[in-house]
């Protein structure tokens, strides 16, 4: 089982968390959206509508942007723009052959506790290709400013 809640990454928004423990090599869930060629998810990328896309082959991919119900686009990744001290990725993106089609799934790479977050690598070309990245990195600074000057009032 899964839910949603505040992410424990900065900024993030939503993230994915999991109820009951899930054991290192367990799928915690399938990468779920439109399945698309990579060709419509670029344009995407340059209509703004970005961060959700999941390559696969040039013509199948898994464009979660505009699937908000798909859970698994709720995956934050420690290493991202707004990292935290102790927080480490703990899941991993698989791609599995089932029912004759290449899928994606987040697998745990450890054994997560009930409530922990689902925190999974996106990979070096998603933060450096990533147009929105630069908007996001200012608004995570100043959520942990906000953070620290709080901290400090205490």
């Amino acid at each position: 089982m899964l839910y949603l809640k505040k992410s424990l990454i900065p900024g993030a928004g939503k993230g994915l968390f999991v109820k009951n423990e899930v054991k290192k090599g367990e799928i915690v869930c399938e990468y779920e959206g439109e399945i698309v060629p990579w060709s419509v998810c670029e344009k995407r990328a340059e209509e703004g509508h970005e961060g959700y896309a999941f390559f696969i082959t040039k013509n199948r991919c898994v464009d979660a942007y505009f699937t908000k119900e798909a859970i698994a686009r709720y995956a934050n990744d420690a290493k991202g723009i707004g990292r935290v001290e102790g927080l480490r990725n703990n899941a991993q993106y698989e791609i599995k052959t089932r029912q004759g089609e290449k899928r994606v799934f987040i697998v745990a790479t450890k054994t997560l506790k009930a409530n922990d977050e689902v925190l999974v690598d996106y990979g070096k070309d998603y933060w450096k290709n990533l147009n929105k990245a630069k908007d996001l990195k200012e608004k995570v600074k100043s959520e942990i400013d906000k953070v620290q000057k709080k901290a400090k009032k205490k």
